[in-house]
């Protein structure tokens, strides 16, 4: 535990100047390549979690398996790691307030917490999701790791809440009741304009986090307007199945393997997992 209280340290240190990108991973494997490349923290992504248990994303895996996943990524590699926990595995604080606990007992220093209660549904009020931070932020003192860094994820942009011209004072609203609950770093998936990112970052009591991909701003035009951390959500275990899919198309149609051209080598890829 001393080792994860750096850690947790070392990762909200990331926050405080710069930016800090993170290319999430869904497995031990992608863990340790993720490292490799100079990553330096780790970020799970609950979709490339669920799919590499052949579940869908959204709380397709019960709270024990995303924790086992969890145990297994931090087991693999010496950087920070933080955990996508999804809506808590529950509704109530007390639900969230497990789910943390047992993940820092599985070695995570930080954790993403959404306001959502699924797609489709309403979003939790910004009293209840302060609830459920103050959950949270008791449970990582009950676990021994007080300095567990909580990035909490607003949909209000993701799933297109409320009427567009609103959305930012919605954000902004729920910034401050958040951060008075204890949440260490703001995460707004869905939001990619540089223009309203400047205006959030300007009047957010938190780091900005945003979700990133093809067809997104640079890293360091996301940098330039105050943004204090970059992750790639799903995209990294959707381009890896991607992979897989086309090798396995192109074998089975037309004899070829011509998609496996520029994978890395076996005894290089083999030498990553030797620890």
């Amino acid at each position: 535990m001393h080792s994860n209280k750096a850690k947790a340290d070392l990762l909200r240190e990331l926050h405080a100047g710069g930016v800090l990108v993170l290319p999430n991973a869904w497995d031990a494997g992608s863990a340790a390549l993720v490292a490799r490349a100079g990553a330096k923290a780790v970020a799970t992504t609950s979709g490339g979690v669920s799919w590499a248990l052949g579940r869908p994303d959204g709380q397709g895996l019960s709270r024990d398996e995303m924790v086992e996943r969890v145990r297994l990524v931090a087991a693999a590699v010496d950087v920070p790691v933080t955990a996508d926990v999804e809506g808590g595995y529950g509704h109530a604080p007390e639900d969230v307030a497990a789910t943390v606990e047992a993940v820092v007992g599985a070695g995570a220093v930080g954790v993403n917490l959404e306001d959502s209660k699924g797609y489709g549904v309403p979003l939790f009020t910004a009293a209840e999701q302060a609830a459920r931070l103050r959950a949270a932020r008791g449970a990582a003192e009950r676990a021994g790791l007080p300095g567990l860094v909580v990035n909490v994820r607003t949909d209000v942009f993701l799933f297109g809440v409320g009427e567009p011209e609103g959305r930012l004072a919605d954000v902004l609203t729920r910034a401050a009741v958040y951060a008075e609950a204890g949440a260490d770093c703001l995460f707004v998936p869905g939001l990619l304009d540089l223009v309203v990112l400047a205006e959030l970052v300007a009047g957010s009591p938190l780091p900005v986090n945003v979700m990133a991909g093809p067809g997104a701003p640079t890293v360091a035009e996301f940098e330039s307007v105050g943004v204090r951390r970059v992750s790639l959500g799903t995209a990294v275990a959707q381009a890896a199945y991607t992979a897989a899919h086309r090798a396995a198309e192109e074998v089975l149609t037309r004899g070829t393997y011509a998609e496996l051209e520029g994978a890395l080598d076996y005894g290089a890829l083999n030498g990553v997992f030797t620890r």
